[in-house]
């Protein structure tokens, strides 16, 4: 029996655990660090498959850590497992239709993001266990990848030190690893303090925390001219001092993104912000207090782990879908504007040639050969620090209707599909196999350390300083356009 047969057996043994998880979180959509249903069914499931699990992992309560094996290789598996505000949809439908108004959805898969890396970790601890392999499997349960970014402080605090190599999926209209980088993404906000006073009676007297907000726009906006063209700054009022016109606000408060292609890059223009900000509470004579929330570094593909992550791509293939998955895909391809679908292929022409000829191909079933690409997404993700930390590769797999967009409705209308259930289990296969690989190959290790090192320096950039902690206490102020991930 070769690997893959061996694999295949080993998942599809236990598939029907996998599929009901991902159908359990799907029911139970929760935001970011707020994970609480989600990380317990996964970890449920680990410990009960003989994994050691380490909980409240960073002082995270829905972080954790499942370990089995001892030694090196150490390789890591991670899973995701956050909804988004505002997207909660009716399974199935192909309208928008919301079943609570305004909840949490899962409109990007993570659903199966979390239990189809699981399935992954189960069958490589399975496969080591029957065939005594040495070694170290770890699956990283991983909050908030969509706002907070929990892998950033999973990072920066050395939970990766000791892997070797780290792999992961998303759910995709196309079957391919991925080759090209994200940007980096820098969180800022700027809270201005001054003094009130009667707007009409005494306006002498008041310093406008305000009027500094607006100033810090006005010349963060004259800034744009003079950085990389690549570069992305947006910025959002968190505070406007209240509704009184006729009062001087003595607080206001800005929330900025600051993107580019690589984090280096990202933290030289936050700091000409910072500048910028520092000289609005300057003329202003108000006090501004900075704070950097949270950040994300470009991802960086390995290739060497990436081309053995395609090997196993190949071996094992895509979902296999019939007629039944093309019926129902084809009525969310039906609610899809031809320019989200030109947009869709624009993405896929970075692994496929002739990409025209999926246009109306419902779903995607051609397997793409890796290519490292010099460019970079519109998004960001926080797969990125894994990928400064240790060599990391990045599986997409064909689970939704071609040119279905990202963060929609209509992705979380597709969460529970039957053709979803086959691309995660699809996925934990191929993941498991190139885990198997990495175990069995330590060469293939040692030659994604020496291309880390050449690439990254070695060294993970951390966007944020130590004393920085997650925002574990409340989601509530979260509203849909404050995340920011793929």
């Amino acid at each position: 029996m070769t690997d893959k047969e061996y694999i295949e057996r080993l998942i599809e043994k236990k598939e029907n655990i996998f599929i009901e998880a991902s159908d359990k979180i799907w029911d139970n959509p929760e935001l970011y660090f707020h994970e609480t249903i989600a990380a317990e069914t996964l970890k449920e499931i680990l410990k009960k498959e003989e994994f050691e699990v380490l909980e409240n992992v960073d002082d995270i309560p829905t972080a954790f850590i499942g370990s089995y094996g001892s030694g090196k290789p150490v390789i890591a598996i991670l899973g995701e497992f956050d909804a988004l505000p505002g997207l909660n949809q009716k399974a199935f439908l192909d309208k928008k239709e919301e079943i609570i108004q305004g909840a949490p959805g899962h409109g990007c898969g993570h659903n199966a993001i979390g239990s189809g890396s699981l399935s992954a970790a189960v069958a490589v601890k399975d496969y080591m266990k029957e065939n005594n392999l040495s070694g170290t499997i770890k699956y990283f349960g991983c909050p908030a990848e969509e706002a907070g970014w929990g892998k950033m402080f999973l990072a920066r605090d050395g939970f990766f030190s000791d892997v070797d190599a780290a792999i992961t999926w998303h759910p995709a209209g196309i079957n391919r690893v991925q080759g090209s980088s994200s940007l980096a993404n820098l969180c800022m906000m700027f809270h201005f303090k001054g003094k009130t006073a009667h707007a009409a009676g005494a306006p002498h007297l008041g310093r406008s925390a305000l009027d500094a907000c607006e100033l810090m726009n006005v010349g963060v906006n004259y800034l744009r001219e003079h950085i990389i063209p690549e570069a992305r700054v947006h910025y959002a009022y968190l505070d406007t001092g209240g509704p009184a016109p006729n009062i001087v606000q003595d607080q206001a408060s800005l929330k900025y993104f600051v993107r580019a292609p690589k984090i280096k890059q990202a933290l030289e223009i936050a700091e000409r912000v910072k500048k910028v900000a520092q000289g609005a509470a300057l003329m202003t004579e108000t006090e501004v207090e900075i704070e950097f929330k949270a950040g994300m570094c470009d991802y960086v593909p390995n290739e060497v782990i990436s081309k053995t992550m395609t090997e196993a791509l190949f071996e094992i293939g895509a979902p296999k879908f019939d007629e039944e998955d093309e019926k129902v895909a084809r009525k969310f391809f039906e609610t899809v504007s031809q320019n989200k679908i030109s947009a869709a292929l624009k993405r896929a022409s970075e692994s496929y040639d002739n990409v025209e000829r999926f246009r109306e191909m419902v779903l995607i079933t051609e397997v793409a050969p890796f290519r490292k690409i010099d460019s970079y997404g519109f998004g960001s993700t926080d797969v990125g620090d894994v990928s400064y930390s240790v060599p990391t590769a990045q599986l997409h797999l064909a689970s939704l209707a071609n040119g279905t967009p990202g963060h929609s409705w209509q992705v979380t209308a597709q969460g529970k599909t039957k053709y979803m259930h086959k691309a995660l289990i699809t996925a934990g296969k191929i993941l498991a196999l190139t885990a198997t690989k990495l175990l069995k190959n330590p060469k293939i290790l040692k030659e994604a350390k020496i291309e880390y090192v050449n690439v990254t320096g070695g060294k993970y950039i951390c966007p944020v300083g130590k004393d920085v902690k997650p925002e574990t206490v409340s989601y509530t102020h979260l509203r849909a356009h404050e995340t920011d991930s793929y």
